[in-house]
């Protein structure tokens, strides 16, 4: 795992130099330097959007990244953390970007995991970035840390694991927590998590997290997560190729704790709690079975369609507990369908609320930090697909009501609080290796987040 801070410094005497061009800046450059235009040719470079050129020289190296016909999006010097050779560097010229939102990019982008490998990644570059970098790093390690958790497989990121990742984070900030473990779930009236992950063995037993931090007499910010450790499908059992990846299934907890870290590292004036519903969705003659009718915090019974629809579950009994707490908002991060990848895939994660000025702020937040929403709409008509014969609503939708993303929303909306909400069904996976765009976790709807809730609250003094 790198550090966003093992691939950013404040300075380098040293420092190579990196221009970023455009196709038209570089031919303007290449026009009056002949070596540059040879060099060019040779490489075939051209200042083509995300193509490379390095050559060293008298002066210390130097390197071109091609910004295409105009600068688009600075994510895309994500890749320079990949592409650059080896030592310092500095952006030069004119950029059209500031200097912490590249930062931000070079940091996002030179994320490795190597937890498992006996081998080690060989230092990358480095780019000297200046004081003025500094909250690019809070949100760096923000997403290093979600990224962490859900790459790390299932053997050793139980929901044991899981709360101790929770009680080092509040540890690192005088939080509170406090958490309700195993059949004690059903004393502290928590019916559907127990039902959920009962099935695990006692080492995998599920919990209920929740975290408090901030003045209590603070307005409460929730945030809520999804923490299924590992998602078997339960007696609906998935086929291989579903199950795979399935450690990622706790990516929403993963987003919750990430953004709790940036909440309570810039100490705004907010109460804060994370609560966290962990659990694994194993198979054992004690599991849930289809048919079965589940209580839940609320009160409302849940008939169960299909067991791999879980996540839902277990966020019931959170938000109610959420709503318990009189939050002015609530924000919940859930891996909850394949229907989302379907109509927005793998980059594009949808949010669903009522309230439309969170929404705006929402979309406004994510143009800000370019980190893509998008929202899709809680459609009252097809709340009638969850209507069950015998309990007050099932899990799974009836068939013909198709739009799996946003019936999973509007069973969620059946619990959530009745103040500001928003859920985020999060892919939070990146399904193949692009330039410094590493294959595996991935932060999605973090950062644009954090800016919502930053600009809403503002910073104490």
């Amino acid at each position: 795992m790198t550090h966003p801070r093992a691939n950013l410094i404040a300075d380098s005497a040293a420092a190579g130099t990196v221009w970023l061009v455009t196709e038209a800046a570089f031919a303007e450059r290449s026009a009056a330097d002949p070596s540059l235009a040879a060099l060019g040719a040779l490489h075939d470079f051209a200042g083509q959007a995300g193509r490379l050129m390095a050559r060293s020289g008298a002066a210390g190296p130097e390197a071109w990244f091609g910004l295409g016909r105009a600068p688009g999006s600075v994510m895309a010097l994500r890749a320079l953390a990949e592409r650059l050779p080896p030592g310092d560097w500095r952006i030069a010229g004119e950029c059209p970007w500031p200097v912490a939102d590249i930062a931000l990019a070079f940091a996002l982008g030179g994320y490795v995991f190597d937890r498992y490998k006996a081998t080690k990644a060989r230092p990358g570059p480095r780019l000297a970035v200046g004081a003025a970098a500094e909250p690019a790093l809070a949100t760096a390690a923000a997403c290093a840390l979600a990224r962490d958790l859900i790459n790390t497989p299932a053997s050793d990121m139980g929901p044991a694991e899981l709360e101790q990742a929770a009680r080092t984070l509040a540890a690192a900030h005088g939080a509170e927590v406090s958490v309700t473990t195993g059949d004690a779930l059903l004393a502290e009236n928590y019916p559907a998590v127990h039902a959920v992950g009962r099935a695990a063995p006692p080492a995998r037993a599920p919990r209920m997290i929740e975290i408090g931090w901030g003045d209590p007499a603070a307005p409460v910010v929730a945030l809520v997560g999804k923490g299924v450790t590992f998602d078997s499908g339960g007696l609906d059992l998935k086929p291989s190729s579903g199950m795979r990846w399935m450690k990622k299934d706790m990516g929403g907890a993963a987003h919750a704790l990430a953004l709790g870290q940036l909440v309570m590292g810039a100490n705004l004036p907010v109460r804060l709690i994370i609560l966290v519903a962990a659990v694994e969705n194993a198979v054992s003659g004690d599991a849930m079975r289809p048919g079965d009718v589940l209580h839940t915090r609320k009160g409302l019974t849940i008939e169960i369609g299909n067991t791999d629809a879980e996540g839902r579950l277990i966020l019931a009994d959170a938000l109610t507990r959420a709503a318990e707490l009189d939050p002015v908002l609530t924000l919940d991060f859930a891996t909850l369908t394949g229907a989302a990848r379907v109509a927005l895939g793998p980059d594009v994660p949808p949010f669903f609320t009522d309230d439309d000025t969170l929404a705006a702020d929402l979309a406004a937040a994510a143009r800000a930090t370019e980190d893509p929403v998008w929202r899709l709409p809680l459609w009252d008509a097809y709340d009638e697909a969850l209507e069950s014969d015998i309990a007050d609503l099932k899990n799974d939708s009836d068939p013909w009501a198709q739009a799996g993303s946003i019936t999973a929303a509007l069973f969620l909306r059946r619990f959530a609080p009745a103040s500001a909400w928003a859920h985020f069904d999060i892919f939070a996976w990146r399904p193949r290796k692009l330039p410094g765009r590493a294959f595996g976790g991935e932060a999605q709807a973090l950062r644009a987040s954090y800016e919502m809730i930053r600009r809403r609250f503002g910073a104490s003094s």
